[in-house]
């Protein structure tokens, strides 16, 4: 069967962008590897409506009210190829499969890449944290630390002061420039240059830090700035350009969710560097609309 939009990716993203062709009675085929970028939060939070919903409830929930929709069909599994074909673009999946569509939406999301200490992944998602805006509420009130990873560590140091004391650790390399020090001094946060070598607790919980020198620390949540990669090596086999985000490369869009390959459409976190669950939804819901129009219009 040829659909109208194949979406690659069930999650926020995704599954918005298949609501909206789903209202326009377009044929379409949501394509998932069932491994949100998601999957290691418990609670959704910040998200209208949704606030402290498990990500996983949220994503039955729409897809049980997509399946209402007669044109809207489901492939659980990986897509592992993608090229133009047929008068649109052909998907290999993982098993062999081929399915062939006229437009493309690519939610394919991000990966995160977490520094080299151990029980750091054990902890991704409940004490380990990205993001404030997303967990900052639940860990509020404790003391807090920024494990510096990346540039970006300082600007997300001097931001946690609102949810609790803050610890900024350099991990003697990224040294708080002048300007970025001032701001720690007003609004509070200590500036810890002995590297973090371990982490206390039992995973997923978190109640403190080593550092070289020997010294403990009491932390209950740390952030870390995660490099990120492509979840998905198909925007990359379609030719899709990039931009340089601040950590990792994006599918350039422009403001319609149109990639630099006619068809081709990105939405949620692999587009933008800015990975918020309303923003990707948000995404997601133009990129479905602008898709349907492409179909009208050409």
């Amino acid at each position: 069967m040829h659909y109208d939009v194949i979406i690659v990716g069930g999650s926020f993203a995704g599954l918005s962008a298949a609501m909206q062709l789903a209202r326009a009675r377009r044929r379409v085929l949501l394509v998932d590897a069932g491994q949100p970028r998601n999957r290691y939060a418990a609670h959704s939070h910040g998200f209208l409506g949704q606030d402290g919903v498990p990500p996983h409830e949220i994503v039955a929930r729409a897809r049980a009210q997509l399946a209402r929709y007669p044109t809207v069909e489901f492939l659980d599994g990986e897509a592992v190829r993608a090229a133009p074909g047929d008068g649109g673009f052909e998907l290999v999946m993982a098993d062999g499969q081929r399915v062939r569509g006229s437009r493309l939406i690519l939610a394919i999301g991000m990966r995160d890449e977490l520094p080299a200490l151990a029980g750091l992944q054990e902890r991704w998602g409940q004490t380990v944290l990205h993001c404030p805006y997303c967990h900052g509420y639940e860990v509020a009130g404790q003391p807090l630390g920024v494990m510096a990873a990346h540039p970006l560590s300082a600007h997300q140091a001097a931001m946690l002061p609102d949810w609790g004391p803050t610890t900024y650790f350099t991990q003697g390399k990224f040294e708080p420039e002048p300007e970025e020090a001032r701001l720690f001094a007003a609004r509070g946060v200590r500036v810890e240059r002995s590297p973090i070598v371990q982490l206390l607790g039992d995973a997923p919980a978190l109640s403190g830090v080593v550092l070289a020198d020997g010294r403990q620390m009491p932390v209950h949540a740390l952030f870390v700035a995660s490099r990120t990669h492509m979840a998905s090596p198909l925007a990359m086999q379609l030719g899709c350009a990039f931009d340089d985000g601040p950590l990792g490369p994006v599918i350039r869009v422009n403001e319609l969710k149109e990639t630099t390959v006619a068809g081709v459409y990105a939405a949620g976190d692999a587009s933008t560097p800015m990975s918020n669950a309303t923003l990707a939804s948000a995404s997601g819901v133009m990129a479905g609309i602008c898709a349907h129009r492409s179909l009208v219009f050409g």
